[in-house]
């Protein structure tokens, strides 16, 4: 029986960047490069992919990767991962991981630690990652920010900068890394919850957990990888691989 399995979302479409996934970095689409960093996790005993595009599939298998083709009715990838975890035949217990699949930097010991954190408490349903935010990234929207209780539970994500340092010294401010692992009995329960306000408010999928009162633990790591939105970030990742290529033994 699988326990803990980590699957990447991916489709062709997209707006910013077409065919994302298939973008070649190094001789290898980006999906291959995720797969294989993902495949370095201690945790996960299998990691698949998961796509509506049948050329994703072909090119993930071609280089001995598990692919699962899902419907093309999802709107977001988590609805998409949470199709695959039914086709695996997954118990409700069972863990699993969300990956995102333009982040070919992806370093596997964030998956680890998010994993460790639900083995660590058979009340926790929902993970998650965060790392010390850039300060050049303090006012920018498109780096979600997080603030947690004492326990290590995220109260709240924004684009904006959070907390406001009404004084000084301030607390640091942490990044969301958009990383999740799930009991996968919340995870086919989550995509039934109705969107909720500060969900659409903030266009952040996370915030439904907690308006509907489930808890996210946050992991903590150093920094966060490079995801691949535009073209100028996939010439970035490029260049980084070109002169410091990954160890994948």
């Amino acid at each position: 029986m699988l326990d803990i399995v980590g699957i990447i979302p991916a489709r062709l479409a997209a707006t910013r960047l077409p065919n994302k996934p298939l973008a070649d970095i190094g001789g290898q689409p980006m999906i291959v490069h995720v797969w294989q960093r993902a495949q370095q996790s201690a945790s996960l005993q299998e990691v698949w992919v998961a796509t509506p595009d049948a050329a994703i599939v072909e090119v993930v298998e071609k280089r001995g990767g598990k692919a699962l083709l899902t419907s093309k009715e999802h709107r977001t990838g988590t609805d998409r991962v949470a199709e695959a975890a039914r086709l695996l035949g997954l118990s409700e217990e069972a863990i699993v991981v969300n990956i995102q699949g333009d982040e070919p930097l992806l370093e596997a010991e964030s998956i680890d630690r998010m994993v460790e954190l639900l083995r660590a408490d058979l009340s926790l349903d929902m993970a998650s990652v965060m790392c010390p935010c850039p300060q050049e990234s303090w006012e920018d929207p498109a780096c979600v920010k997080v603030v947690c209780g004492r326990q290590g539970d995220a109260l709240y994500f924004s684009r904006s900068r959070i907390p406001y340092p009404r004084q000084e010294p301030s607390l640091p401010v942490m990044q969301h890394i958009g990383l999740y692992a799930y009991r996968n009995r919340f995870l086919q329960l989550f995509t039934t919850l109705e969107p909720t306000p500060l969900e659409c408010t903030e266009s952040l999928e996370q915030l439904r957990a907690l308006e509907w009162g489930y808890r996210i633990r946050m992991a903590r790591v150093e920094r966060a990888p490079i995801a691949v939105d535009t073209p100028e970030d996939l010439e970035k990742v490029r260049q980084l691989l070109k002169t410091s290529p990954p160890s994948l033994e």
